[in-house]
This record gives C-alpha cells, sequence and structure tokens, in this order.
C-alpha cells in the first residue's frame, strides 16, 4: 500500500475564525484586570512578536504591560471562564468555521488530516465535534507537550504516529512557522486578508522558507496534495 500524504493544520485563524471568541476572551480578560482595552491590532503586534501562541501568556503579559500585577492563575481562570462559559456556553460558541462545505473532505481524499494546535486537547475537540464531526482525530494540543509553540513537539509527536511520504503545516502565526522551519516540514502560512499587519506577516512567513501563503485553507487546491 502506497503512504499517503499528511497535511497538519493549526487550529486558531486556520480552521476556526476565533475573532469573537479567543481574541474577544483576551480583550475581556485584559479589561477585568487592567481596566483597559486592546484592540486586535494591538494583540496581532505581540503575536508578530512570536512566543505569544498562548492566549494565557498573551492576555498576563497584556496586563503587565498595562501597569497590572495579578497572579498568572487568576489570569487563566477568569479566561477560561469568558471563554468555556459555566458549560462550554462561552464565546466558544462565537466561532465560526472557515473551510467552505466539501473543502476538507476533499483534502481528505489525497491526505490524511491532522491538528497541532496551542489549545487544549478536550477544547480543540468541542470545535471539532461542533463543526466537523469525526473528520480530524488525530490531534495533538498544548497539554501533551512540554514545549509549545514554537517549539515543534507537537507536531514531530504526530509524525511519529505514523510514516507519511508528503507532510504540510498549516497555520497562521510566527509561531506556526517557527514550529515548521525547526521540524523541516514545508510550512504553508495563512494571512486572512483583514489581518492587521498582513504585509508584515507574509515577510516574516517568506523568510521563514514558507512554500506558499494563501488568504485562507479554501485556497488550498486538492489537486496540489494528491
Amino acid at each position: 500500500m502506497s503512504l499517503k500524504n499528511l497535511i497538519v493544520f493549526d487550529m486558531d485563524g486556520v480552521l476556526v475564525d476565533v475573532t469573537d471568541s479567543y481574541r474577544s476572551a483576551i480583550q475581556s480578560t485584559v479589561l477585568h484586570f487592567a481596566g483597559r482595552t486592546v484592540n486586535n491590532e494591538t494583540i496581532q503586534e505581540y503575536k508578530l512578536r512570536g512566543g505569544f501562541n498562548d492566549d494565557w501568556l498573551l492576555s498576563h503579559r497584556l496586563i503587565e504591560d498595562l501597569g497590572s500585577t495579578v497572579p498568572f492563575r487568576d489570569v487563566v481562570d477568569h479566561f477560561q471562564l469568558v471563554f468555556l462559559g459555566s458549560n462550554n456556553d462561552g464565546l466558544i460558541l462565537r466561532e465560526r468555521w472557515i473551510a467552505k462545505p466539501g473543502q476538507l473532505e476533499t483534502l481528505a481524499k489525497n491526505a490524511d488530516l491532522a491538528v497541532f494546535t496551542g489549545r487544549l486537547r478536550a477544547e480543540a475537540f468541542l470545535s471539532l465535534n461542533r463543526f466537523a464531526p469525526g473528520l480530524i482525530e488525530n490531534v495533538v494540543g498544548v497539554d501533551e507537550v512540554v514545549s509549545p509553540k514554537p517549539a515543534p513537539e507537537g507536531l514531530i509527536k504526530i509524525l511519529a504516529r505514523s510514516p507519511h511520504r508528503n507532510v504540510w503545516y498549516v497555520g497562521d502565526s510566527v509561531d506556526d512557522a517557527r514550529a515548521a522551519h525547526t521540524a523541516q516540514v514545508p510550512f504553508i502560512g495563512i494571512a486572512s486578508l483583514d489581518s492587521p499587519h498582513r504585509g508584515k506577516l507574509i515577510d516574516t512567513f517568506e523568510q521563514l522558507g514558507a512554500a506558499i501563503v494563501l488568504a485562507d485553507i479554501n485556497e488550498m487546491d486538492p489537486e496540489s496534495f494528491a
């Protein structure tokens, strides 16, 4: 039996539009502790620095940079309450699935699909089971690695599970690109048309050796992965 190709996706900003979920949770958490509002442009500026794939860490840093001192655990607890709600009924329900109907199913005809995400594994499946049940089961979350992105540990875990002919990692952040670069896996960058500082993001992807940069995953041609 010939080996199939493998496409590994980041989740937030790639499979799921998190503008009104994770990004809003960052803003709500910062406002709660620092009494200040941060916009998406500021959040993206921090993301472009690298090292802020973890939204808990980013929220904590933003709060500190705005002059407030808060225990990291308190930031995490508030963030999770806002994001998940009392019964998975929080901001997570505002997420939007990015792939058009049939896009991932068509890609899956030519390649196995997996996810390496900065989310907790259980939170990843909350959204995967809501939008695309049963389509992607090979998932590595941040709670399954010792070193999160930009370290490539999660990507390497996925690669170790089974051999594949060709592998790509699809992501929308500097940390995604760095993880792929370190793992020596071809990187497909996602830079949405409405992303703040889109030009700088594209330049960074290209500097890190991206194979291609697309506006979203609907521009991925399934025939290219045959």
